[in-house]
């Protein structure tokens, strides 16, 4: 079955990249909605902007969406993640601004507000997305590559010149609350070289040690250091499970990805959905909806965060 929130929660925060202070809602809405955006500061022109793929403008540093009126909201992989791993199918997002609060740098606290408000079933079986043959594609050296599973898995593999990151791989099976459980802490990360050069050029105005990790060599910056020894690779693992949700609903495949980032997933959904007979939707029978993210999550699994 479908679910959405039970009543509404709202968060507020800085953007990571614009710096600006924004006020976002989370709203239930009914089966069949899906995941929307609603910028609440447009009065004039479409203001909506559906969670979907194709309205991706594939960046590197982010995923932003941009509906056909130009009207736009940035930095949502984060909250996409949290929703898709609570199991919501159906949210109207209402926000203030053009980008969505960076909170702590992760998607905890997203994951916390929705679970401390609780989902209720929907009578309405869950749309899904089933992979049916590998799909692969690739740019400056990095790969993401979508093959067919009866669940949703994330393999990730990163490596940088950095002793603080090295080279890091994990993979898991997203069903029964792992997400919560295991990834919803991971906190964006980056080396100070790059927050310097971001910077200079008008970016990560908003980001600061309290909600990303920050490297420089063998050395986090970061007070308090890592929440796990692998933070930077379950972060890429967030990210990649909130892209993946811009599909339009939950993805039955095993997604690997080995240095890639926003745009290259984002181009991976564009291409299994152009290739023919590579991907179908179904409509999830229980024991399908079972492996889905999300079923089975409890409060007690939520990770605490200082």
């Amino acid at each position: 079955m479908q679910h959405t929130l039970k009543t509404s929660v709202t968060f507020q925060g800085n953007g990571l990249h614009s710096g600006a202070p924004a006020r976002l809602t989370l709203r239930p809405a009914a089966a069949g909605h899906g995941i929307w955006f609603k910028r609440t500061d447009i009065e004039i022109g479409d203001s909506m902007i559906p969670a979907i793929y194709d309205l991706v403008e594939r960046t590197p540093l982010c995923t932003r969406l941009v509906n056909e009126a130009g009207v736009s909201v940035s930095t949502v992989e984060h909250i996409m993640a949290a929703l898709a791993g609570c199991g919501v199918h159906n949210a109207l997002i209402e926000i203030d601004g053009p980008e969505v609060p960076i909170m702590d740098g992760s998607a905890v606290e997203f994951v916390r507000g929705i679970m401390a408000r609780g989902v209720r079933r929907q009578a309405a079986p869950v749309l899904a997305y089933q992979v049916l043959k590998t799909v692969t594609v690739e740019k400056d050296g990095a790969r993401a590559t979508l093959m067919p599973s009866d669940r949703l898995e994330i393999e990730f593999t990163i490596d940088f010149a950095d002793a603080a990151i090295g080279r890091q791989t994990r993979r898991m099976d997203m069903r029964n609350g792992s997400f919560a459980r295991e990834l919803s802490d991971s906190r964006t990360f980056c080396r100070r070289a790059d927050v310097e050069a971001m910077r200079a050029n008008g970016l990560a105005l908003g980001g600061t040690l309290d909600n990303a990790v920050v490297v420089d060599g063998a050395e986090v910056l970061t007070p308090g250091g890592l929440r796990h020894a692998d933070e930077a690779v379950r972060h890429k693992m967030l990210d990649a499970l909130g892209d993946l949700y811009m599909a339009g609903g939950p993805i039955l495949g095993r997604y690997v990805g080995e240095k890639a980032g926003h745009s290259l997933t984002n181009t991976l959904l564009r291409t299994l959905f152009e290739e023919p007979g590579a991907v179908r939707p179904i409509l999830c029978t229980p024991e399908q909806a079972a492996l889905l993210p999300g079923q089975g999550l409890v409060w007690a699994e939520i990770p605490q965060v200082a």
